[in-house]
């Protein structure tokens, strides 16, 4: 089974293909030159040099948030394009497992992390079983230094992982039972959402057709924060 895996949930854009359990190609660019301006090209870049047509695919993954709203649609959209044409089932993979997915068996507990502005971090928590990713707390958006007084408070060993880490790197380097991934880890890996995407379809969870799979955005974006602060500022003064 080829598995053709899209993500652009953060400032990363990075697809792969894993074929039954094998990485034959991946491509990640992360720079902040915009997801629309990267996606196809590397798509097609990446499975021209590997001798691989699209209607090879057997199935899509694709990241579907939290991150950025932008990005999430893009990729989302580019997900349910490929599908549609090839008939393809699409499963979805939140960003913050995709992350704990890169410290494949780590023995400690995982917190992922992922900016959503202001003070605040889109949070998940996990560890491995055998060997795959399970989820010990629900995502959920919280203040930075919210988490790293609970983290700090548990007394047990952390492994932090996600772009926010650059963040808030400050805060998180000298606390001793807090650990910082290593860079390579701290990016969004299409690799990671295939293996990941192969588990769940396996178990039939998570699989969507091109119709009913959506971005999962856990919270409003800044522009509908503002507007229904607008909303009831107008409200507030009939």
């Amino acid at each position: 089974m080829k598995v053709l895996g899209i993500d652009t949930s953060s400032m990363a854009t990075s697809v792969a293909v894993i074929e039954d359990n094998k990485l034959i190609c991946e491509y990640t660019v992360n720079t902040k030159k915009t997801h629309s301006q990267k996606l196809m090209l590397m798509i097609e870049n990446m499975l021209k040099i590997s001798d691989l047509d699209v209607n090879e695919m057997d199935l899509i993954a694709v990241c579907e948030g939290p991150g950025s709203f932008t990005g999430l649609r893009i990729s989302m959209a580019t997900a349910k394009a490929i599908a549609h044409v090839n008939n393809l089932p699409i499963v979805g993979v939140n960003s913050l497992e995709l992350l704990a997915a890169n410290m494949n068996l780590c023995d400690k507990k995982i917190c992922s992390i992922l900016d959503a502005q202001r003070t605040q971090v889109y949070s998940g928590q996990y560890k491995f079983e055998n060997n795959e990713v399970v989820e010990l707390k629900n995502i959920d958006v919280v203040e930075i230094d919210d988490l790293i007084e609970e983290l700090k408070n548990s007394k047990e060993d952390w492994i932090i992982v996600g772009e926010a880490v650059y963040k808030y790197e400050e805060k998180l380097k000298d606390i001793e039972n807090i650990h910082i991934a290593a860079p390579s880890h701290n990016v969004s890996k299409a690799s990671s959402l295939c293996s990941v995407a192969i588990n769940k379809y396996n178990k039939n969870i998570d699989v969507y057709d091109c119709y009913s799979i959506n971005p999962v955005y856990i919270r409003k974006s800044q522009a509908e924060v503002q507007y229904d602060e607008k909303m009831k500022r107008l409200n507030d003064g009939k």
